[in-house]
């Protein structure tokens, strides 16, 4: 999850070198955001990026690829281990992903 996570802000971030990792126990959950200095998800479509096969239109060049999955496999796992998964707006600039997972079953 956190891998592929990592992967989208090296390839949509500006200078595929500004992408911050953190992981925090907050209280019984354990949060990990990823963020990029990349042009971000616009707010109208940061719970669609999640859905399968959607792609944000500016990302559809054949520099970066992809079909479309990997936040909605990220969702699924994250769901399965009955934790959220959401996306934002990061302090870098660009897009902040943030998953929160249960550190009990």
């Amino acid at each position: 999850m956190i891998a592929n996570l990592i992967e989208n802000g090296v390839k949509f971030g500006r200078f595929s070198v500004a992408v911050a990792v953190a992981v925090a126990r907050a209280g019984r959950t354990c949060r990990a955001t990823v963020e990029d200095d990349g042009p971000g998800i616009a707010e109208d479509e940061r719970v669609a990026v999640f859905s399968p096969f959607y792609r944000i239109k500016r990302s559809r060049n054949r520099r970066t690829g992809g079909s479309g999955l990997g936040l909605a496999i990220v969702r699924q796992i994250v769901e399965a281990h009955g934790g959220t998964v959401e996306a934002g707006a990061g302090g870098l600039g660009g897009a902040r992903l943030t998953l929160v997972l249960p550190l009990e079953p």
